[in-house]
C-alpha cells in the first residue's frame, strides 16, 4: 500500500491504550491525539504531563514481572509447536542468496573498481569527521549527507541540533548512499536479478537506520531517560502482545482495532444488502436526495482488500459523495474466502461478480446496463467484464472507469520482485496446502514495498518508545486483510503478472469466451496516481490505448490510496489533464495542465453525458430485490485475524 496519509479520530468507548500499563483502559479523546510536540521533544510521558516524576517503580516492577509472564508462556508454546521437529535449513523462496552471490561474484570481478569504491567512502567519512569537529569546535560546518525531502526518520530536531546523533545519521546516510551506487552499477548482471537485488538493497539499508535503535534514536534515547527505562519495558510487553496475537510470528500493531466498529464509525453511509451469493454481497444506498439519476453506478473494489476503503468517513467517502450527487450507488462487497472456497476461478470472479451485480442492479431499478467503476484489481476485472461483454454483444455497461488500474502488466512495479515463474511455483505450493492464499502474507508484501512508513515507523514507535499506535481508519482497513482462492489467485498471477496475456486479443479465455480488449468501445475514464507504487502509474497510462472507446486519463497527486481518496473539501493533492495525444507517458506529463484539488469533480463532469434523465429517488428493496440486512453487510464483518 502507499504510505498512508489520513487522521486520527476519535474511538468509540473502552478503547485500549498500552501507553501506561497501570492506567485505566479506558481512553480519554485527548489521548486519541497525537503527542504535543513539546512533550515528544522532552520524551516526558505519563505523570510528567501533568507535571509530576516520570518513574513509577511500582509500575516499572509489574511490566516486568508481566513481560516475564508473557515470554515464559511464548517459549514454551514454541516448544511444544517444535518438539520433535528437525531442524531444517532457512528456505529463499525469494531468491535472495542466490541474487547476491551473483552480484558479490560480479563485483569481485572488477576489484579496481571495488578499491575505488571504497577510497570514495573513506574520503566521505573523513569529510564527514572533519565536519563534525568544527561542529564540536563552534564553528559551522555544511552537511556531507542529508536526508531526502520528506525522510520522517530523523525529522526530530535531535538529529540536527546535537552533534553525535548528526555524526551517527550523516554516517549512515554515507554508507547507505555508498552501498546502493555500488550494488547499481554492477555490471552484467539480468535485469530482473538487479531489481531483486536493489529491493532487497533498499530493505537492509532500512532495516539498519539508527532511528530503529534505542540508543541511537534520539527521541527514545530522551523517552528512556525521562522515564527510567519504563519505554523500553512498555515496549516489550507489547512486543510480545503482538508475537502472542500472531501464533508465534511477530504481527505488528498498526493501529487500535478496538477503536473502530463498522457501520458505527466507519462504513456508516447508509444501505442495504440487496443480493449475495458465495463471492460477494451487494450494497445498495439509501438516497439522500429526493431524485435520482436514471442509470445506476456499480463500483467493483478489488478484493485483496475490503470494500469500505470506499467508505471511511463521512468527510472522505467516495460512496457518500457519490449518492449525494445524486447517483444510484451498489458497490460490491466480496467475501472473504476460505479453503471451501479452492475452486473458485478469476472466471467465477467475473460471474459472480459484475455480471451477477449487473443482473441484480437489473431487477433493482429496471435499468439494463450501468456506469461502472473499478478500484486496483477490480479495474482488471472491469477490463476482462468489457472484453467478456464486447465478444457476446451485450451492452450492459454505458461507462467505465478505472481507479489505478493495471490492464498492461509490462511494468507492474516493484511487486515484480516477488513474482517470476520459480516465486509463483512456491507460492502455488503453499496455496494449495490450504486452499487459499493468507491475506496477511500478501498483506506483508506491500508492506515492505514502503517498509519506512508501514514496518520501522511502528517499531520504533510500538517496542522504543513504548506507545500504543493511533487509531488511525486507514491503517484500521489496511490490516483488515483478506484471502484469496488458491486456483483464482494462481490464474491471475501467470495470466496477468507473469504472461500479460488480458492485453493480448484473445490471451485468456473465460467461460468459453476469448477475451479481447480491442472490441471494446465504451467510453472510459483512466485515474491514477503519480506516487503509485502498486500500480505504476505510467504502467496504467498505456490502458487506455488497448480500449477503441474514446478515453480521458486523469493523473492524480499522491498514492494509490491518497489519491483516490481525495475529496474535493480537503482540496488536496492536485491532479493533471492533457487532452492532446502523446508517443510517451512522459511526454504526456510534460504538456498537461494541472489543476487544484480533487479529480472528483473531474470525474463527475465526465460521466454526467452517460447518467440519463432524473427519476425519483429509489429505496434499496423497494424495487425487484428484498434488503437482506444492513450495510455493511457480514461479508465485510467478517475478519481473518479474528478466526
Amino acid at each position: 500500500m502507499a504510505s498512508p496519509s489520513v487522521t486520527p479520530i476519535p474511538s468509540p468507548r473502552n478503547a485500549r491504550q498500552r501507553t501506561r500499563p497501570q492506567a485505566p483502559r479506558t481512553a480519554s479523546k485527548e489521548a486519541l491525539q497525537p503527542v504535543p510536540k513539546d512533550v515528544a521533544k522532552t520524551g516526558a510521558t505519563g505523570d510528567a504531563m501533568a507535571g509530576g516524576t516520570t518513574y513509577d517503580p511500582i509500575a516499572f516492577a509489574e511490566s516486568l514481572a508481566t513481560a516475564a509472564e508473557k515470554s515464559a508462556k511464548l517459549i514454551g508454546e514454541f516448544a511444544a509447536r517444535n518438539a520433535g521437529r528437525r531442524s531444517a535449513v532457512p528456505s529463499d523462496e525469494l531468491g535472495v542468496g542466490k541474487a547476491f552471490m551473483e552480484l558479490t561474484s560480479k563485483m569481485l570481478a572488477n576489484p579496481a573498481r571495488l578499491a575505488e569504491a571504497q577510497l570514495g567512502l573513506w574520503r566521505d567519512y573523513m569529510s564527514l569527521w572533519q565536519s563534525s569537529m568544527l561542529r564540536m569546535l563552534g564553528a559551522p560546518a555544511v552537511p556531507v549527507a542529508e536526508p531526502a525531502k520528506g525522510d520522517k526518520r530523523f525529522k526530530d530536531a535531535g538529529w540536527q541540533e546535537h552533534v553525535l546523533f548528526d555524526y551517527v545519521k550523516q554516517s549512515y546516510l554515507i554508507a547507505a548512499r555508498w552501498l546502493h551506487t555500488q550494488v547499481a552499477n554492477v555490471e552484467g548482471i539480468p535485469e530482473p536479478t538487479r531489481k531483486r537485488i536493489d529491493f532487497f538493497t533498499r530493505q537492509y539499508i532500512d532495516a539498519l537506520a539508527p532511528s530503529n535503535f534505542a540508543l541511537t534514536n534520539p527521541e527514545v534515547f530522551r523517552e528512556t531517560v525521562a522515564s527510567g527505562g519504563q519505554n523500553l519495558v512498555r515496549g516489550l510487553n507489547n512486543l510480545l502482545d503482538d508475537i502472542e496475537r500472531g501464533n508465534g510470528q511477530l504481527k505488528i500493531s498498526m493501529t487500535d482495532s478496538k477503536a473502530f466498529e463498522l457501520g458505527v464509525n466507519i462504513a456508516t453511509t447508509p444501505g442495504k444488502v440487496v443480493f449475495q451469493n458465495e463471492l460477494m454481497q451487494l450494497i445498495q444506498y439509501e438516497p439522500s436526495t429526493k431524485k435520482q439519476w436514471k442509470r445506476p453506478l456499480l463500483v467493483i473494489p478489488p478484493w485483496i482488500n475490503k470494500y469500505y476503503i470506499l467508505d471511511l468517513r463521512e468527510k472522505n467517502s467516495f460512496i457518500r459523495w457519490a449518492v449525494g450527487e445524486g447517483l444510484t450507488v451498489f458497490v460490491i462487497s466480496w467475501v472473504n474466502p476460505d479453503a471451501r472456497l479452492a475452486h473458485k476461478d478469476f472466471e467465477d470472479y467475473l460471474t459472480d461478480g459484475p455480471l451477477a451485480a449487473l443482473a441484480a442492479i437489473e431487477k433493482a431499478t429496471g435499468e439494463p446496463d450501468a456506469n461502472v467503476v473499478g478500484y486496483c484489481l477490480g479495474g482488471t476485472l472491469l477490463a476482462a467484464t468489457l472484453g467478456w461483454l464486447a465478444a457476446k454483444k451485450q451492452k450492459r455497461i454505458a461507462s467505465a472507469t478505472f481507479m489505478t488500474a493495471l490492464i498492461d502488466f509490462s511494468a507492474p512495479g516493484e511487486l515484480e520482485v516477488f513474482i517470476d515463474e520459480e516465486r509463483v511455483g512456491s507460492l502455488e505450493k503453499r496455496m494449495k496446502e490450504r486452499g487459499f492464499l493468507e491475506g496477511s502474507e500478501m498483506a506483508n508484501t506491500f508492506n515492505s514495498l514502503r517498509a519506512n512508513d508501514l514496518i520501522w515507523s511502528f517499531v520504533i514507535n510500538n517496542y522504543l518508545l513504548g506507545r500504543d499506535p493511533f487509531p488511525f481508519d486507514l491503517l484500521h482497513w489496511n490490516v483488515d486483510s483478506t484471502r484469496m482462492p488458491a486456483k483464482m489467485h494462481s490464474f491471475y498471477l501467470r495470466n496477468m503478472y507473469l504472461k500479460n496475456l488480458l492485453r493480448e486479443p484473445g490471451g485468456i479465455t473465460l467461460t468459453g469466451v476469448p477475451i479481447d480488449l480491442s472490441k471494446v468501445t465504451v467510453p472510459t475514464y483512466f485515474v491514477s496516481a503519480i506516487e503509485d507504487h502498486i500500480a505504476p502509474w505510467k504502467t496504467t497510462w498505456l490502458g487506455p490505448r488497448l480500449l477503441k472507446g474514446k478515453s480521458r486519463f486523469v493523473l492524480s497527486g499522491s498514492g494509490h490510496i491518497a489519491g483516490m481518496i481525495n475529496p474535493p473539501a480537503a482540496n488536496k493533492y492536485g491532479y493533471w489533464t492533457n487532452s492532446t495525444d502523446a508517443a510517451t507517458a512522459d511526454a504526456w506529463l510534460a504538456s498537461a495542465k494541472q489543476h487544484e484539488g480533487s479529480w472528483w469533480p473531474d470525474w463527475r463532469q465526465w460521466i454526467d453525458r452517460d447518467l440519463g434523465r432524473e427519476v425519483p429517488a429509489r429505496a434499496p428493496g423497494k424495487g425487484g430485490l428484498q434488503v437482506l440486512e444492513d450495510a455493511p453487510g457480514s461479508y465485510a464483518r467478517l475478519r481473518a485475524d479474528a478466526e
